[in-house]
């Protein structure tokens, strides 16, 4: 990846920053950041929880199935804090 501005990230759908964002955490093996934005987009039920969190096991292939079913895709009220936790990551750890 060449280096972007935060224009020209901030003028890209939310899709294509998933896309990028997940791929730059896929390839630095991030798994902080999928939780980080897991715990910050989805409600927390403290009655379905299974004690998973936190899991040594987890990984990162589990935590980008966990947001698709958590999330689908649609983001709601949401979408401007991932579109910003996206866009940041980037930023930050793009080359």
């Amino acid at each position: 990846m060449t280096d972007v501005t935060l224009d020209q990230l901030d003028a890209l759908p939310t899709e294509e920053l998933r896309e990028r964002a997940f791929a730059l955490a896929r390839q630095r093996h991030d798994i902080k950041f999928f939780w980080d934005l897991f715990t910050h987009v989805t409600v927390s039920d403290n009655d379905t929880q299974d004690g998973w969190i936190g899991s040594l096991d987890a990984t990162i292939d589990d935590a980008v199935a966990l947001w698709r079913e958590a999330t689908g895709h649609h983001y709601g009220n949401a979408e401007p804090l991932v579109r910003a936790a996206f866009i940041d990551y980037i930023l930050q750890h793009g080359k």
